[in-house]
């Protein structure tokens, strides 16, 4: 009874973001999430500049410059702060409508398949209609192939986040229980090196790791799984280290050196291929579509149900590539470079022209205005690249989670379209 009278006395606890409702002060004390840890050093450089010339005119020094200069150059550093940090902005919110179609593409790609993916009913003649004969499945084993494919879609939200950010390879945490088994023994160079029980080393290529990896039965790869297990001929997989599949101007990474027995060292060019991890999912699920087509998975959608599908894809891909202009292809570096000069220019001008008006008051007065203009130079700054990891940036990592969140719970509590019903229209009415 004494507890519960205490708690009723007890003060509510005022949390921030009640308080910014009525007040701006939790966010003109807050130093978290702003740019005064940014631009604190420069700051602090243009008020020590600014209490020496007070101090070198309280000894009598004549250092006042003429008031005209000022205007000149306010006008010059107001045009480039605009320029500066609208298309800094434009570019965040660029990617973020980037990234948000593209997950709504991978939402309707989910649903299309899970739900329009089924056998024909088993009394259809497909023969007389010229269907595509289907393959025999079990329910479990079409489930597997369909869930399969809803988890090549998540993988290639986390594959993109990834390859935006320079992440390579397909070792990183948020992969597991994400990305299919058959890229386990794949780096973005697409080059795996087998180590076979004899000595032998062999590069098979990516396709047919592919193939091993999946069959119209729906069975596990014959190969390296994700428990580590071996075909028997084979006794290590390593990926070469070389997989340097980054977002950068230059694709591809050269080696300079063959030596040749008459001439020694010559210099050639050898390119290792690369290609985007996303791009090599979004071709899985390419393939994943036309196996079902082929299969005869598809005939209760018909050409058009397919072409929707293939669309949602190439649409992931158009994205992909907007979000990889934005990230290959930053602001000039001229215009931040002149836009710092400008603004430092003015801010230790600033102090020659108000120090005989104002004496040690213009000290605080230069502070403020260095404050405000380097700051929207620093925001500037920090949201030009958004896929960062900095805490403004866009949370990527939120968004993929959501997803997959999403994805999974399509797999294990939604139904199926060959779930009680086969989803085929006949053309007669409801049945």
């Amino acid at each position: 009874m004494k507890d519960s009278v205490a708690s009723l006395l007890r003060a509510p606890r005022v949390r921030r973001e009640h308080l910014r409702k009525y007040s701006w002060l939790p966010d003109v004390f807050r130093i978290k999430g702003s740019t005064i840890p940014r631009i604190v050093g420069p700051v602090i450089t243009v008020t020590l500049f600014a209490a020496i010339i007070a101090g070198l005119n309280s000894k009598g020094y004549n250092v006042v410059l003429t008031n005209s200069v000022v205007p000149l150059l306010s006008v010059v550093v107001g045009l480039i702060l605009v320029f500066r940090n609208g298309s800094s902005y434009d570019r965040w919110w660029e990617g973020r409508k980037s990234f948000a179609s593209m997950t709504s593409n991978i939402r309707n790609l989910s649903r299309q398949v899970w739900v329009n993916v089924a056998p024909l009913p088993p009394d259809q003649d497909v023969a007389i209609k010229g269907k595509a004969p289907s393959v025999p499945l079990t329910r479990a084993q079409l489930h597997k192939r369909k869930a399969e494919t809803l988890h090549l879609c998540l993988s290639f939200a986390f594959a993109v986040k990834h390859y935006l950010r320079g992440e390579d390879g397909v070792h990183w945490e948020d992969y597991k229980g994400v990305l299919p088994s058959i890229f386990d023994r794949f780096d973005e160079t697409g080059e795996i090196e087998v180590v076979h029980g004899n000595g032998t080393r062999t590069m098979p290529s990516l396709s047919a790791s592919f193939a091993s990896g999946y069959s119209s039965t729906g069975n596990d790869s014959p190969v390296t799984s994700r428990s580590g297990r071996a075909s028997p001929d084979t006794m290590q997989a390593t990926i070469k280290p070389d997989a340097t599949k980054r977002v950068k101007h230059k694709r591809s990474k050269r080696q300079m050196s063959e030596r040749t027995p008459l001439f020694g060292e010559s210099r050639v060019d050898i390119v290792h291929e690369s290609i985007p991890l996303p791009l090599v999912i979004a071709h899985e699920i390419s393939r994943r579509l036309f196996q079902f087509r082929r299969d005869g998975l598809l005939e209760t959608v018909g050409p058009a149900g397919t072409n929707s599908m293939t669309a949602l894809i190439q649409n992931m891909v158009d994205n992909l590539t907007v979000m990889e202009r934005i990230a290959n292809t930053p602001i000039p570096r001229s215009y931040a470079v002149h836009l710092k000069q400008c603004v430092t220019l003015y801010l230790f001008a600033l102090p020659l022209t108000m120090v005989s008006d104002l004496g040690w008051t213009m000290v605080p007065i230069v502070t403020v205005v260095a404050f405000t203009l380097m700051g929207i130079e620093g925001i500037a700054d920090e949201i030009e690249m958004p896929f960062g990891d900095d805490s403004a940036d866009l949370p990527l990592d939120q968004y993929c989670a959501d997803l997959k969140e999403e994805i999974i719970y399509i797999i294990r509590h939604l139904p199926e379209s060959s779930e009680g019903v086969y989803g085929y229209d006949d053309g007669e009415g409801d049945d």
